[in-house]
């Protein structure tokens, strides 16, 4: 499986369903013409079957289709041709001895978004689950939410041409934002890094300003969409991603799902309470564990020492190099948050934990005294099988699970 394949997309566009089914020979309406035991249905349920395996897979040789959907081979030769004749499948080989097939770009695009505190990535993929183009500018940390949106569309539209793709093939668009969500009213919580964002009803705004279905989350969500599906959570139903950055925050999926909460605030495990009478959060409270252990905490308690143009990257290559105060505080930093993971683990009992976001980058320094706390801290049931390690889509990960969630809200919205 390609890195950039999403495993789970479902349905096609609406539209483009529709034309499928208008096409001769191709997918036919299960409509009031056949009965429900007619050839003609038969072939249609049949097709139906294939295209779904191909939404949710990304791309199948026809052999990986008979097996899955039990059709026979003969079957699938039939209705893979069929369908690629009508412009609804396309060849999807790439080098490989067995020819595979996927859906056609014909099906639609979707658009990923991800902000950032410096930051705004945009990614650009097909329905068939291929990123056909990625771009990343630098933002100011004031910038207004529809100044933000102005910047992105702006980085789209050169995105776009670059590909030769244009806005009307969009057929929906994800956003990550690092702050939490409110799914009952879509606006951004005061909780926020981004502060032109907060009690902005930003899905609404977002859809308004792009001319699209917007569907917004977290970042900590994006992410660990990213890594359940593409990287070193896949095979994993029980999976929490921690994000360690500006912000910390955790995005888990439960059961193979992604688990939001009542309300879509689930996961913010960087405002839970370390020490009552510690550092004023920006939530409010004292003593956040984001007081401790954000990538912000960390360059504070080594600034007095190494100066104010300090970054997480000059601390972690100073710690490689043998400098003992930039080891202790990555160490310390690491055993932390490890007793929130602890925390984490004790209560959902996950199978793998990824850590992502800025302090990823100091690798072992950070993990190893996090893995120490884990079992000084997790009780054994919970933790014995539990693996600890980096999430492997690095800086790419929040934005290939906005890529993700504009795909399923795709899917969703054409009620397949």
């Amino acid at each position: 499986m390609r890195p950039w394949v999403v495993r789970d997309v479902r349905h096609l566009s609406q539209d483009h369903t529709a034309a499928a089914e208008e096409t001769p020979g191709a997918m036919s309406t299960a409509d009031d013409r056949f009965g429900p035991g007619s050839q003609a249905a038969l072939r249609s349920a049949n097709q139906r079957r294939v295209l779904e395996m191909l939404k949710a897979e990304g791309e199948l040789t026809q052999a990986q289709i008979a097996r899955d959907t039990g059709l026979a081979p003969a079957t699938v030769s039939n209705i893979v041709r069929e369908l690629t004749a009508a412009g609804i499948l396309a060849d999807a080989a790439r080098g490989q001895r067995r020819k595979a097939v996927r859906l056609a770009r014909s099906a639609g695009l979707v658009v990923g978004i991800d902000f950032g505190h410096r930051h705004v990535t945009v990614a650009v993929a097909d329905m068939g689950h291929e990123i056909l183009v990625e771009r990343r500018h630098t933002l100011g940390p004031s910038v207004s939410a529809r100044d933000a949106l102005k910047r992105a569309s702006a980085l789209l539209e050169e995105a776009m041409t670059e590909v030769g793709v244009g806005m009307p093939e969009v057929v929906a668009i994800g956003l990550g934002l690092p702050a939490p969500i409110d799914s009952r009213t879509g606006e951004v919580g005061a909780v926020s890094i981004l502060p032109g964002w907060v009690g902005v009803p930003a899905a609404q705004l977002a859809s308004d300003h792009f001319g699209r279905h917007v569907e917004v989350d977290n970042d900590a969500n994006m992410g660990v969409l990213a890594e359940h599906m593409w990287g070193a959570g896949q095979g994993c139903e029980n999976v929490a991603f921690l994000k360690l950055a500006d912000g910390v925050g955790a995005g888990l999926v439960i059961d193979g799902r992604l688990y939001r909460g009542r309300n879509g605030t689930a996961g913010e495990i960087g405002h839970t309470t370390f020490d009552e009478f510690g550092d004023v959060c920006r939530c409010g409270n004292r003593g956040c564990l984001e007081t401790i252990v954000a990538a912000r905490a960390v360059v504070g308690l080594l600034e007095p020492r190494f100066g104010p143009q300090l970054t997480v990257a000059d601390i972690v290559r100073m710690a490689e190099e043998g400098d003992t105060a930039c080891n202790r505080v990555l160490a310390d930093t690491g055993r932390q948050a490890g007793v929130a993971v602890a925390n984490l683990c004790n209560l959902f009992n996950p199978e793998r934990i990824l850590i992502g976001g800025e302090l990823a980058q100091a690798g072992e320094l950070l993990l190893a005294p996090m893995r120490e706390s884990v079992r000084r801290c997790g009780i054994p049931s919970s933790t014995e099988d539990l693996r600890i390690e980096l999430a492997s889509l690095g800086a790419r990960g929040p934005v290939l699970g906005a890529v993700v969630t504009a795909l399923r809200a795709s899917a969703s919205r054409s009620g397949g």
